[in-house]
């Protein structure tokens, strides 16, 4: 496969070993953030690459899994956020949030998530994140109920549509296999981001341990988020689901790709 677009241009998608080099800091750039992302539920469908590089800002080419690209929505549960050198905060520091995401990989091959959208309950995160690292925030009034089963709503500002998830992670966690589809669709530790203004690309790496996904049970599910995105439709029977109890995770400050 050969994708030309804007300044990018790359024969392949990323190796098995670019892929887990990206787990590793690169030590470009510092440290800022401290966080823990909780009950994460991963809900994959897998869509035309051609329609999601349409998709995409200049310096990303889609990625793929034979062939085929995904969409992403996964809620979850952000807690003990916080800047280096700085406590965690009751009235800022715990939120819900809810992504609409598909995957890319910029011209030196390194993979990452693009965002559509990330909606969450804590204005000062949502403008915070904005304006500081260029992502698609959205304020949205969201709850849940969680317990064996977690009951998650969420309904972006502007929008009369709740989003609602019915989730409750089942089976022993395990370590995805660095060639499989699991790997490919949760094992991300960069995110890119685009400033139209500047027409800049950014990316930016987390590190954190890998992933113990599990089965999943989800009666309910939502593919509003999508919608709102303005994306193609998602029918109500996602093509790969799994979850994430938890981990804790560090945020390194970006740099322009």
């Amino acid at each position: 496969m050969r994708i030309s677009r804007g300044v990018i241009e790359v024969s392949q998608v990323p190796s098995v070993e670019q892929r887990l080099a990206a787990r590793s800091p690169n030590g470009r750039r510092p440290q800022v953030m401290h966080q823990r992302w909780e009950s994460l539920l991963f809900l994959h469908w897998r869509v035309s690459p051609d329609e999601i590089q349409a998709t995409l800002p200049p310096g990303l080419a889609v990625d793929t899994f034979d062939g085929a690209a995904y969409i992403g929505i996964t809620p979850f549960f952000m807690a003990n956020v916080r800047p280096v050198g700085l406590p965690a905060l009751p009235w800022v520091s715990f939120f819900q949030e809810l992504n609409v995401r598909t995957y890319a990989f910029d011209k030196s091959g390194t993979p990452g998530v693009w965002f559509y959208s990330l909606d969450c309950n804590r204005i000062t995160a949502t403008f915070a994140a904005r304006i500081f690292a260029g992502l698609p925030y959205y304020l949205a009034d969201m709850s849940a109920n969680t317990g064996d089963w977690i009951d998650y709503q969420s309904r972006r500002s502007g929008s009369k549509e709740t989003a609602r998830y019915r989730y409750r992670a089942a089976g022993p966690g395990r370590e995805a296999d660095p060639q499989s589809l699991e790997f490919f669709l949760i094992e991300r530790y960069y995110l890119f981001a685009y400033r139209p203004s500047s027409s800049i690309l950014f990316r930016g790496q987390v590190n954190h341990a890998p992933y113990l996904y599990r089965d999943v049970e989800v009666p309910q599910l939502s593919t509003v988020p999508a919608e709102l995105d303005g994306l193609f439709a998602l029918d109500d029977s996602p093509d790969h689901v799994c979850a994430i109890d938890g981990l804790d995770v560090k945020i390194y400050a970006q740099e322009r790709v």
